[in-house]
């Protein structure tokens, strides 16, 4: 049985909440489509690798989205997003992966 990889969703979430807000000047908006992706990812790391590897990642996630405020002000907004974008899809790919 196939199904979407976690990091897929995290890296989509971190993306396109941002895309979505700038986009519609709408953050609540943007903020809704990352909490959406955040969920989704939860619920794939809970299954592939547990409750605690899980709520870390959702903890690096949440994290991942506050840190790309602050960077966004050194480096500009789109490499922010694509930084930490692309450490949380490492992060997911190396500790979400299902248990043998």
């Amino acid at each position: 049985m196939s199904s979407i990889p976690s990091s897929l969703v995290s890296s989509a979430g971190l993306v396109l909440g941002y895309k979505v807000a700038r986009d519609t000047g709408n953050r609540q908006l943007g903020g809704a489509v990352l909490a959406t992706a955040g969920v989704g990812a939860f619920a794939l790391w809970k299954r592939d690798a547990g409750p605690l590897t899980a709520s870390l990642l959702t903890a690096a996630y949440i994290g991942a989205f506050g840190g790309s405020h602050p960077l966004a002000k050194k480096i500009g907004a789109w490499p922010s997003v694509a930084s930490v974008t692309a450490a949380m899809g490492a992060a997911s790919l190396i500790f979400g992966a299902r248990k043998r």
